[in-house]
Order: C-alpha cells, then sequence, then structure tokens
C-alpha cells in the first residue's frame, strides 16, 4: 500500500445525523487521499439515511455497543486491510477535521505510536466540570501510563494498528480511551501530541458523568501497579 494510503480516517457515530455531512465533507477535504470509515452504532436518528448519501464506507453495529466498541470494529477494519494507522475522531463537530494534516506530519516525522490531538486544557475555554475532570484524569493517566500526557480525554487521536494490536482492551465504552493511554505507557509505546483547537458546540454528550466516573476509577484499580517498560517524554508539534 502506498504510504499516502496507509492510514484510515475512522468515525465512531452514535445518532450524529445532524453532524455527518459537514463533517465527512471537511475530513474529505482537509485530507483527500484518505479513505474513511463511519462506525454506526446502531443510531435511532437519521444517521443510516444521511450515512447511504455519503460516498464512503459504512460499518454497522446491529445492537448499541459502546465507542469503545465501535473504535474496534474501525481498527479491525484497518488490520483486515492492511492499513498501518488509524485517525479517529468523534462525529460532533468537537474536532476539527482540518488538524488532520498535523497528525499526519508527525506521524511521518516521528515514531510516535500514539498521538494525541490536545486542547488547551484552560477554564478560559473549557467548561470548569470538563476543565477539573481532564485535569484530574491526566495527571492519573500520566502518573499511571510513566509519560506526560496533556489531554487524556481527547477522541482525536492517531492509533498505528501494531500498537493497538498488541494491547488487551478489556473496556468497550469511552472508558477504553483512557485504557489504551495507561495499557500503552506501561508497555513502552510512545505517546506523541499535536495542540488543537478546543471546540464546544452545545450538542448533546452520551457521557453518564456518575457511571463514567466510576467505570474510570475501576480502571484505575484494575491497573494500579507498577509499568513493565520506561515510558518516553511526550512531545508537543506547533501548528503550523
Amino acid at each position: 500500500m502506498p504510504e499516502s494510503v496507509d492510514i484510515l480516517i475512522v468515525i465512531p457515530a452514535y445518532n450524529a445525523a445532524a453532524t455527518l455531512p459537514e463533517l465527512v465533507h471537511r475530513c474529505q477535504k482537509a485530507a483527500p487521499d484518505l479513505p474513511l470509515v463511519v462506525v454506526n452504532d446502531d443510531s435511532t436518528d437519521d444517521t443510516s439515511a444521511v450515512l447511504a448519501e455519503l460516498e464512503i464506507i459504512v460499518l454497522t453495529h446491529e445492537h448499541n455497543r459502546g465507542k469503545g466498541e465501535a473504535l474496534k470494529t474501525g481498527f479491525s477494519y484497518a488490520a483486515e486491510h492492511g492499513f498501518a494507522a488509524v485517525l479517529h475522531l468523534d462525529a460532533d463537530l468537537q474536532h476539527a477535521p482540518e488538524s488532520i494534516p498535523h497528525f499526519i506530519d508527525l506521524y511521518r516525522s516521528a515514531q510516535f505510536d500514539i498521538i494525541i490531538g490536545a486542547r488547551t486544557i484552560e477554564l478560559s475555554v473549557m467548561p470548569f466540570a470538563r476543565w477539573a475532570t481532564n485535569r484530574l484524569t491526566s495527571w492519573i493517566i500520566s502518573k499511571m501510563a510513566g509519560q506526560q500526557i496533556t489531554d487524556s480525554q481527547s477522541g482525536y487521536r492517531l492509533i498505528t494498528v501494531a500498537c493497538w494490536e498488541a494491547i488487551p482492551l478489556a473496556t468497550t465504552g469511552y472508558d477504553l480511551e483512557s485504557e489504551i493511554l495507561i495499557k500503552a505507557g506501561k508497555m513502552g509505546f510512545t505517546i506523541g501530541e499535536v495542540p488543537i483547537e478546543t471546540i464546544y458546540t452545545g450538542g448533546k454528550s452520551y457521557i453518564n458523568p456518575l457511571a463514567d466516573s466510576w467505570r474510570f476509577i475501576r480502571l484505575v484499580w484494575r491497573n494500579r501497579g507498577k509499568q513493565r517498560h520506561g515510558g518516553a517524554e511526550s512531545r508537543i508539534l506547533p501548528l503550523l
């Protein structure tokens, strides 16, 4: 496979009919050479009808299985079709597709296994509850992974398929994104960052604060202990 198409864009989607047409258009404009897959996690709105009108690959879950499972489906497709890495972003337009080239540039120039799109974690641009949660979880995950992670809750990431397949993932929801960072760091995989725009659209969030906080605590408890390999410092690539 030519280098230019060794990355697959994956968008996990649940009830995203309102945002998918614009998101897909902007992704294709930002990275016209990269194939794009949307994983429809048994949406109950018009997502299926909207996706039928778009010229993309669609993978569909017959039952709602959670974001983590949607990502697993996307990565399985990538592995089966020979892609080296997956760049995934959320479907709610809180990730600007125009940042995709920055992920690709860092992927091409450095040997990172995971690249996180790091938002500005400041009260001036982020609601207090999200600021506090992100500060705390990023500090905990950085300690557990043995690497400095600025924005552990960002769902905008590039991950190599080799890294993904090497990590035994037990979670199925939003907590999978924390799990992979903790386990990747402990296993010696390297984590880099690119700064991305902080966007809040005011759209509906499918995160359950109580349930997902409990899942995070349980995840941390299960993965406590010493890291098996030394981690590397995260590096941040300035936006051009």
